[in-house]
């Protein structure tokens, strides 16, 4: 864990009045879940050519694409109020945003990405945004859409 992270850490514990310690366990278990999702793509045979079971070089646009796509169905899934058609006793929306996550790990690790340590650093970052903070939000032009 870098130094940037470390601190990352102890600023987003601070804002959140938690032990550092606890939001590293955390940290450390994103990354290792976000492996995860990687280790099982290449164990299913994602990242390998299923005849000669030679390396692919994976398509990163492709890749991102699946990603934003799992989200859109969220949004369907949110829209039309539905349950999971696999996991039934889910809602569809968060079933997707799972499947979006599993891609984002897969993504992720894939390509040697620390996506656990950026997550924790974006957090701290946008703590001193001053276009996050709510009195600032409320404002003609502020965050909104």
């Amino acid at each position: 864990m870098t130094d940037k992270t470390e601190q990352a850490i102890i600023t987003v514990a601070r804002k959140l009045d938690m032990d550092p310690r606890e939001l590293m366990e955390a940290v450390e278990g994103t990354a290792t879940l976000l492996s995860a999702c990687h280790k099982l793509a290449v164990a299913g045979g994602w990242w390998n050519d299923v005849e000669t079971g030679e390396p692919l070089e994976r398509n990163k646009g492709e890749l991102l694409c699946l990603i934003h796509s799992e989200v859109s169905e969220a949004m369907e899934g949110e829209r039309k109020n539905r349950m999971d058609d696999k996991l039934t006793y889910r809602k569809m929306a968060e079933v997707e945003l799972a499947d979006a996550v599993v891609r984002i790990g897969d993504y992720g690790d894939g390509f040697g990405y620390d996506v656990a340590a950026a997550m924790i650093e974006k957090m701290a970052f946008n703590i001193t945004r001053a276009d996050h903070q709510p009195e600032n939000r409320l404002k003609k032009g502020g965050k909104s859409f």
